[in-house]
């Protein structure tokens, strides 16, 4: 079994293709500051970077959006005992691919089962930046480019920021507004300090007269971006600066050489269910599903989440209890 340190990890990502950011050893770095430990193993060309979190004795295991490489088959075995030697009641396992995508899934995943509960969102919308951005406007919605050219002629300005206190400051007033949960402080500081320094993100904040008026947080890799964090007051909303401000992070990331950007987390249905609710319903996130809609994305929807279990009797109640924790 090969373990890797952070740095070897980040090595082996740059030489794999377009791996996904919730892969790097700084996604690790900031998970372990919240009760998790993060293993990298390594098997030939393929590898995983692993999440445990500890629980009365034993743990829960969690491969985010991998493996990494052609043989997974053969990362299994050193999988499975170092997830024995962490007394691992279940591996939960969410590939990186899309459900339309073929993936073999006996042969690249034997022993495990797909009705695994999510722990990301399955379902999002993902803008293609390639062309020049006029061709990005001619994908969205009407009411979305009208919004970003109102913002603009508003006098709604957008720059990068490192006040990541301010930043948290929005995410409360849009975690009471919208009734969804957000992180702490400590855990939205720990994000910036470990992937802006890396190039991997950046914090941008949309203002309006030197005013604070909405932020986001995005993150880059490769040929994608994803847009995870972003929150606004309930100030000068008729300047629409949430438009602009993910316009631009849109610009931040086709400047990196992304082709891709990931608006991630809508409501699981299928497109004609959306289209027919999003105005009727704002609860969960159906009310991001209608701002988000309008930038020209195509719905997505992620492969299962496949899990294998080590513990049968007490994977039973860690069952029952994730499904009342959503997770």
């Amino acid at each position: 079994m090969t373990l890797l340190s952070s740095n070897e990890w980040d090595a082996f990502l740059n030489s794999t293709a377009n791996a996904h950011v919730l892969q790097t050893a700084a996604w690790g770095e900031l998970k372990s500051a919240f009760g998790w430990q993060p293993q990298r193993i390594l098997s030939g060309q393929t590898g995983a970077q692993i999440l445990f979190r500890h629980v009365a004795g034993f743990s829960v295991a969690y491969l985010p959006k991998g493996p990494l490489g052609p043989d997974w088959p053969s990362l299994w075995p050193e999988v499975d005992r170092l997830c024995r030697q962490k007394r691992a009641i279940v591996l939960k396992v969410e590939p990186d691919c899309w459900d339309f995508e073929p993936l073999d899934a006996p042969a690249r995943l034997p022993g495990f089962r797909a009705d695994g509960i999510p722990v990301q969102p399955r379902r999002t919308l993902v803008v293609s930046l390639q062309g020049p951005e006029s061709a990005w406007l001619e994908r969205m919605k009407q009411k979305t480019r009208y919004n970003i050219r109102l913002a603009e002629r508003k006098e709604i300005t957008v720059r990068p920021t490192s006040d990541v206190d301010g930043f948290y400051a929005l995410m409360q007033t849009t975690g009471l507004r919208d009734g969804f949960g957000v992180h702490s402080l400590d855990y939205y500081r720990r994000a910036y300090d470990l992937f802006h320094p890396r190039g991997l993100a950046e914090l941008l904040l949309a203002e309006f007269e030197g005013r604070p008026l909405a932020a986001l947080m995005v993150f880059a890799l490769g040929k994608r971006a994803w847009y995870f964090y972003g929150a606004s007051n309930d100030q000068e909303r008729n300047r629409m600066p949430t438009y602009l401000l993910q316009f631009q992070a849109m610009r931040w990331a086709a400047a990196r050489g992304c082709t891709e950007y990931d608006l991630w987390g809508v409501p699981d249905e299928d497109e004609d269910v959306l289209e027919a609710g999003f105005e009727q319903r704002s609860d969960d996130l159906w009310g991001v599903y209608r701002f988000k809609r309008g930038f020209g994305g195509v719905l997505r929807r992620a492969a299962p989440t496949y899990e294998k279990v080590y513990n049968p009797l007490l994977y039973a109640l860690y069952r029952r209890w994730a499904a009342r924790r959503g997770e």
